[in-house]
């Protein structure tokens, strides 16, 4: 199964130089999670939701995205394409035919893959992960900042019960976020306190104002920007039945429940596609 089966060949890309905003409109219309950075026609680099949101006062595509980016060829494997994932934590790899870019290959379509390979290996204690959860009425901003210091895409959201009532991803605080203008002023002057009223002080007071834009999340509970129509799996579902899920709803991950409708654990995109590197994907 060789990656020119599954990758992307209609690519969106954006141009340097180039601005923020525009990625951020493309992210919160197509829903995808990142895209590659070209000059003159030449891939230079990718940028990132999580670029977006760690880096919410930078503008500049150049440096926002990560630079000369790992690519893959369309002949290689899907099984090299997970393994080039999981070694460098990505989760797309430009598709490159004599350094021009003529697809992507993202994890989205490596599970697609995984779909159709009916492979029922369960995946309980393989591919699940430990995780934790918020409360539904964490305020966003708050979610972000956990987001980026955890490293988790995404977060199941409890009610005060404990019962699972949503999840909240990196897609959806894209998709609630706003660009947010201030102005900064700056005060440059050589004067002390000692000569302030001095015609010295006042010649060398130099006051600069310039604006500053920030992605901003709003200040509201979680529970308003969360998915709720959660799909879950139970810990004994097969490997190829989670794939199939995840491809039709469209989402990174599943939680995994007991039989009790407890959450126990997270089924991650990026976790499952390491059953291509395994023997059972080689049969």
């Amino acid at each position: 199964m060789k990656v020119a089966d599954f990758m992307t060949s209609d690519v969106v890309a954006v141009e340097i130089p180039g601005n923020r905003d525009d990625v951020l409109k493309i992210l919160k219309r197509t829903g995808i999670s990142g895209v590659p950075v070209l000059k003159d026609k030449v891939l230079v680099g990718i940028i990132t939701r999580k670029d977006l949101l760690r880096k919410a006062e930078e503008t500049q595509l150049g440096l926002l995205m990560t630079v000369d980016p790992i690519t893959i060829e369309a002949d290689a494997t899907i099984s090299d394409a997970a393994r080039l994932m999981i070694k460098n934590n990505i989760r797309r790899l430009p598709v490159v035919e004599d350094d021009t870019l003529i697809g992507l290959v993202s994890v989205a379509d490596l599970i697609a893959a995984i779909a159709q390979m009916k492979i029922r290996v369960e995946i309980k204690g393989l591919y699940t992960s430990q995780t934790f959860a918020l409360w539904e009425d964490t305020p966003l901003p708050l979610v972000g900042r956990i987001m980026e210091i955890s490293g988790f895409e995404a977060i199941p959201i409890l009610d005060a019960d404990s019962r699972l009532q949503g999840i909240i991803s990196e897609g959806d605080l894209i998709r609630h976020s706003s660009i947010e203008d201030t102005v900064e002023v700056s005060d440059f002057s050589n004067g002390t306190d000692d000569d302030e009223w001095t015609w010295e002080s006042i010649r060398d007071m130099h006051t600069i104002s310039y604006g500053i834009s920030k992605i901003q999340l709003p200040n509201r509970a979680v529970k308003t920007a969360m998915v709720t129509n959660v799909v879950a799996v139970p810990q004994n579902a097969e490997v190829s039945e989670c794939a199939l899920k995840m491809k039709r709803a469209r989402v990174d991950q599943l939680p995994v429940v007991n039989g009790d409708k407890r959450l126990v654990s997270m089924l991650f995109d990026r976790e499952l596609i390491r059953v291509l590197c395994s023997e059972e994907a080689q049969q």
